[in-house]
């Protein structure tokens, strides 16, 4: 498949470990290097700024989706390519997963984690076919990648959805991946069974 644009979410703040940002400049830059338009959050905080303003440095495109709650915060960005004002967080997430063409997740808070899930979630169901990826800068997601795999191993994850989720290091390494990616033939998950 042809990715295009890819959907990064990411913390609103910077994180206490440098390696963060350095890793959020590292992936607009990756973007930006291999032709692929961000869509993000909207943010001009934290590594979501970051993100954003290296893929604009390197003369990409960026779009943001931001709820007016959080545009009259005055946390919006109004830098980038295009920023669309939505009225909820469901409506964000609606409109960066159809603009998108997949979806990575870098170090982040409770947000990132609920977008990542939701967006694997409506992949092992069917509802996209796009790649799912996370960044797994400086371990910060090491024992996230160990419990999930203990859910394979517990009969609650079949190992085909498992292997949905694209797990790297480096960040032009997952893009590279993301590029590449080719939807895998998995049957849908059944009702309260793992078939």
């Amino acid at each position: 498949m042809t990715i295009s644009t890819l959907c990064v979410f990411c913390g609103s703040s910077p994180g206490h470990d440098p390696v963060h940002g350095e890793a959020a400049r590292a992936m607009g830059g990756a973007l930006a290097d291999a032709g692929i338009d961000l869509v993000y959050g909207g943010g001009h905080v934290g590594l979501m700024g970051m993100v954003a303003d290296a893929v604009l440095a390197g003369g990409g495109r960026v779009t943001g989706v931001i709820p007016q709650a959080l545009h009259d915060l005055e946390v919006a960005h109004h830098g980038l390519t295009a920023l669309h004002v939505v009225g909820s967080m469901h409506e964000r997430k609606a409109m960066m997963a159809d603009l998108s063409h997949g979806f990575i997740a870098m170090p982040g808070g409770i947000g990132t984690f609920e977008e990542l899930f939701e967006m694997w979630t409506w992949g092992q169901l069917g509802y996209h076919r796009k790649p799912v990826g996370l960044l797994n800068v400086g371990g910060f997601y090491d024992r996230l990648v160990g419990f999930i795999d203990d859910v394979v191993e517990a009969g609650f994850l079949r190992a085909a959805h498992r292997s949905m989720l694209m797990v790297e290091r480096d960040p032009a390494t997952l893009v590279a991946r993301m590029m590449a990616y080719e939807p895998p033939v998995v049957e849908k998950w059944i009702g309260r069974e793992q078939r």
